[in-house]
């Protein structure tokens, strides 16, 4: 089965249920290189290329981190088929070589924070709270549910992000937590089995932004 990238912050019940499916786990680690809330967080320092089960994974060089925002974003971009989204003031430039030679086209969105806002659904669907990412995304052919921002635990902020707490793992988006408590719970779940997924979350606990949860 797959390597599954997971802060090892994640629940237990979530590790469990990963392992149950036969998925081999690689624990993020947290460093001294970012701030603690996002210490441990995969889409700190990797990129996932492209949602599908061709994709790639691009694993960033530490180094380049800075301990605050925005040094501490150059990898958190989203990419969707042949599209690289990014506030590219602050991509990693061995990010960006990696994704010129792939091909893809390049776009800039303000949210530095790009992959923990956006919910990977497949290449050509997302789900995200943040309004300008919406906007740059809709001129792209992609699928949008926008939601409200919130209702997701981030230890030392008021709140994470919807992206941060979920990943796609086969043919199911994962939730770390209880999705039913999401106002937009109906809405979501029903995003989902448009795009012919499932969706997978845990009632026993609320729901946490643990970086994304990503398959290589």
């Amino acid at each position: 089965m797959s390597k599954i990238y997971v802060s090892e912050n994640a629940n237990l019940i979530l590790k469990n249920y990963l392992r149950s499916l036969g998925h081999q786990l690689e624990l993020v680690y947290a460093t001294d290189l970012v701030y603690s809330a996002v210490s441990a967080h995969p889409d700190i320092y990797m990129c996932k290329m492209g949602a599908d089960k061709k994709a790639s994974l691009f694993i960033g060089d530490k180094s380049q981190l800075g301990f605050k925002y925005p040094e501490n974003i150059k990898f958190n971009a989203v990419c969707l088929g042949k599209y690289f989204f990014h506030n590219l003031k602050y991509t990693s430039p061995l990010l960006i070589q990696a994704v010129q030679e792939l091909g893809m086209e390049i776009i800039n969105v303000k949210q530095g924070y790009t992959k923990c806002n956006t919910v990977v659904v497949d290449d050509g669907a997302i789900i995200t709270s943040d309004t300008g990412i919406c906007k740059v995304m809709s001129a792209y052919n992609i699928e949008l549910l926008h939601i409200q921002p919130g209702h997701v635990t981030l230890s030392g902020f008021p709140y994470g992000f919807l992206g941060g707490a979920s990943g796609k793992v086969g043919n199911e988006i994962i939730f770390n937590g209880n999705l039913e408590k999401h106002p937009d719970f109906k809405q979501i779940k029903e995003f989902i089995e448009s795009r012919g997924l499932t969706t997978k979350y845990f009632t026993e606990y609320t729901l946490e932004d643990i970086g994304s949860i990503i398959e290589a």
